[in-house]
């Protein structure tokens, strides 16, 4: 039994990218989506271990990280849009910006900065 290729030699089949991904684009918003979906988890979860370790969380300080959590999950849905990558970067910096809130705060901006351009990294070398 032949494949259909096989049975059109005359036809080639287009060259894969230089990834060898089938869908490179959607590899690339798989991984900056998953990335700002964990960092949104980790934001909610970590609400109640800084609190009881002695954190002083104020209203603002709560309401500050749960809005990063939801602006991190609306921009993981919007990565198909160009300018959502910049959004995605705009988010880190405002995580870094809330370690004056708070410091745990300040370190988590730091590790997920550093996975974010990781993410936009791999973005290029695949897209590119």
């Amino acid at each position: 039994m032949t494949t259909p290729e096989e049975e059109r030699p005359d036809q080639e089949r287009p060259a894969p990218g230089r990834s060898g991904l089938r869908n490179p684009a959607g590899a690339a918003r798989g991984l900056g989506a998953a990335t700002l979906a964990l960092e949104a988890l980790v934001l909610l979860l970590a609400i109640q271990p800084i609190r009881v370790l002695g954190g002083r969380l104020s209203g603002a300080t709560v309401a500050a990280i749960i809005g990063l959590a939801v602006l991190a999950v609306v921009v993981a849905g919007l990565l198909r849009r160009p300018w959502a990558w910049y959004a995605g970067s705009a988010v880190q910096a405002l995580l870094l910006l809330a370690g004056f809130l708070h410091w745990s705060l300040g370190v988590l901006g730091f590790i997920f900065a550093a996975v974010w351009a990781y993410a936009l990294h791999v973005r290029r070398v695949i897209l590119s």
